[in-house]
């Protein structure tokens, strides 16, 4: 039978954060696999564990995945551990589960810290909805189409940052979305944690200030629906008349009283406001 690969989240800082059953099954495994093995020695060390470990990166995630796949089917326990945090969220830990799941191994998740969670939870904005961009792509071109994509986000939006390109990437936001409301969680559960709640471009100015320091998590509020509605019905009004979209609901088989309803709906105006401008 072939083993299972366990996906073990571990502390963004605080290691108190480290649960009873991550440690056995770091313990337990035959192999673990590391994104950082130089920090991930000094977690290991901390609690004692033993078990072989080897590297799993961004740079030979093609290469070892098939090396890992392999130990796997001749039934080794393999576990995957992040820098920090939950591995296969932003990672290369997403592609082994793929290929595990292909190859019909069990993936089993050990849960614990993520920071998007932690700051999103903390931040006092919306959590039934959310949308979760990770760090912005470095491509100018792919970058500039995630940030258009964003304006018309209508759930709250959580982005990670590091320190040197913060304020880059909120003179981006700013522009793109305009001056919303910010949460900037840093530091999550270390010492120096701080947890903000400001607006895109009073944080430009504190950071025109200051210099920005440790990693940062953005909790964005997204569009509101409403303000939305009235745009799409403002462009609609300013593109053709109350006849023209009249016209245009009849020609494709509406008949006249759901053509007024339509047209009503569309332009956010009353049945009455239509018939009365159609019939002048």
């Amino acid at each position: 039978m072939a083993g299972i690969l366990y996906l073990v989240a571990t502390p963004i800082g605080n290691l108190e954060d480290m649960t009873p059953r991550a440690v056995r099954t770091l313990r337990e495994v035959d192999l673990i696999a590391a994104e950082d093995t130089r920090g991930s020695v000094r977690l290991l060390n901390h609690f004692d564990i033993h078990t072989p470990m080897t590297s799993y990166h961004e740079y030979n995630k093609l290469s070892k995945a098939h090396v890992l796949i392999d130990r796997l089917l001749q039934g080794e326990n393999v576990a995957v551990v992040t820098d920090a945090g939950t591995p296969g969220i932003s990672d290369p830990g997403e592609d082994l589960v793929r290929m595990a799941l292909q190859n019909g191994i069990t993936v089993s998740p050990v849960p614990g810290a993520c920071a998007a969670v932690n700051a999103l939870v903390c931040s006092g904005k919306p959590t039934r909805r959310f949308c979760f961009e990770a760090f912005l792509p470095m491509d100018k071109k792919e970058r500039a189409e995630i940030l258009e994509e964003l304006k018309t986000e209508t759930r709250t939006i959580v982005l990670y940052e590091a320190p040197h390109r913060l304020v880059r990437t909120l003179e981006e936001l700013l522009g793109a979305l305009g001056d919303r409301n910010i949460t900037l969680a840093r530091e999550l559960t270390k010492k120096h944690e701080t947890i903000a709640e400001t607006t895109i471009g009073d944080a430009l100015r504190a950071y025109g200030e200051k210099e920005p320091r440790g990693e940062y998590v953005l909790v964005i509020e997204g569009r509101s629906r409403s303000e939305l509605k009235r745009e799409k019905q403002d462009a609609v009004a300013q593109s053709m008349t109350v006849e023209e979209h009249f016209q245009k609901y009849v020609s494709q088989g509406m008949d006249r009283k759901e053509a007024m309803k339509a047209v009503a709906r569309d332009r956010g105006i009353s049945r009455r406001e239509v018939y009365s401008q159609l019939m002048t």
